[in-house]
């Protein structure tokens, strides 16, 4: 009887749980009575003189001489490797944007030699960065939908149970209120839209804003010091920048002239005010008392003097913008007969 010859193995690695089927090629094989992965005998199938084929059986990390014995003899071994099983303990950041494209660090054991990185059903790009260090580029939602995808490692050790990464919607902003406030800042404002709920920042053109998240649907925001003019709001979340809805910068209105500069305590007198950033004037005061007034342009207004008591009071102009300083007007009772 001739001994048994073996050329090679196909694949020559495999999971520690075992269970590969293994195609062994040599010569002699045709009367081959045990097949042994080290010290351990396993099923096989012969498929003629030149073929084997076997079932990997369990064994520990590590390579293994595989044999194979007929009435002739033992072969000689050829080096099988049992691979341990990939882990996943972390997946960081654990969102994105359902359009991918997230570079995600996922940490665990038995990385070396990982062959596929999958987000639910979708195959990643990754880089095997060490033994317990993989980065991946998360590929679009598998499912077109927000929610979460599994994510696994798979290496010729097996498939890594899967951790949860979560695809975000794009966030939406419809409306804005109020849509206008001085160019110091400081306005508080209401933005309303959708998938807000994880926003992590809000801009008022390029400048973040401070915020607070009130729901999906709802954000409470304090406008930034910005110039005159557009500045457009957006909201950035884990599903991307979304946005765009308009808030207006007012310029502070000022006063540069009154005329008259006075009238009588029963009040009438048409007054002409002149200054700057005019145009959105909301209301003219006399002291304290609001009066009836005519936007004629940026630069002039017209206004009813109410009634009052003798005296001085200040004039002021209020718009988005804030409230003017003020000018003197003066009130003088009639002449006596």
């Amino acid at each position: 009887m001739t001994t048994p010859g073996l050329t090679s193995l196909s694949p020559n690695q495999g999971p520690t749980a075992g269970g590969t089927t293994v195609t062994l090629t040599g010569t002699n094989l045709g009367d081959v009575t045990t097949v042994r992965f080290g010290t351990t005998a396993t099923a096989f199938t012969i498929v003629s003189a030149t073929q084997i084929t076997a079932t990997a059986p369990p064994g520990s990390e590590g390579a293994v001489q595989v044999t194979a014995t007929s009435p002739g003899g033992v072969s000689g071994g050829l080096s099988y490797f049992y691979i341990a099983l990939p882990t996943l303990t972390g997946v960081s950041p654990g969102q994105g944007p359902m359009a991918g494209g997230t570079v995600v660090t996922l940490t665990g054991t038995n990385f070396s030699q990982a062959t596929t990185v999958r987000f639910g059903t979708a195959t990643a790009a990754f880089s095997a960065l060490s033994a317990t260090q993989i980065t991946a580029t998360a590929p679009s939602a598998p499912a077109g939908n927000p929610g979460p995808a599994q994510v696994t490692v798979t290496s010729p050790g097996g498939t890594s149970e899967g951790l949860p990464y979560y695809y975000a919607a794009l966030p939406t902003l419809t409306a804005v209120s109020p849509g206008q406030g001085p160019t110091t800042g400081g306005t508080t404002v209401t933005l309303t839209g959708t998938n807000l709920l994880n926003a992590t920042n809000v801009r008022f053109g390029a400048t973040a804003a401070a915020f607070s998240v009130v729901s999906a649907t709802q954000i409470t925001a304090t406008s930034p010091p910005g110039s005159t003019g557009i500045a457009q709001i957006t909201v950035i979340t884990p599903g991307g920048t979304g946005g765009g809805v308009a808030f207006q910068y007012v310029a502070l209105p000022t006063l540069t002239g009154l005329s008259p500069i006075q009238g009588p305590l029963t009040g009438g007198t048409t007054v002409t005010l002149t200054g700057t950033n005019l145009g959105d004037a909301t209301a003219v005061r006399f002291g304290t008392t609001a009066t009836a007034f005519t936007i004629v342009s940026a630069t002039q207004i017209t206004a009813t003097a109410p009634t009052g008591s003798a005296g001085a009071v200040q004039v002021t102009v209020t718009s988005p913008g804030g409230t003017s300083a003020g000018l003197t007007y003066t009130r003088t009772a009639l002449p006596g007969i």
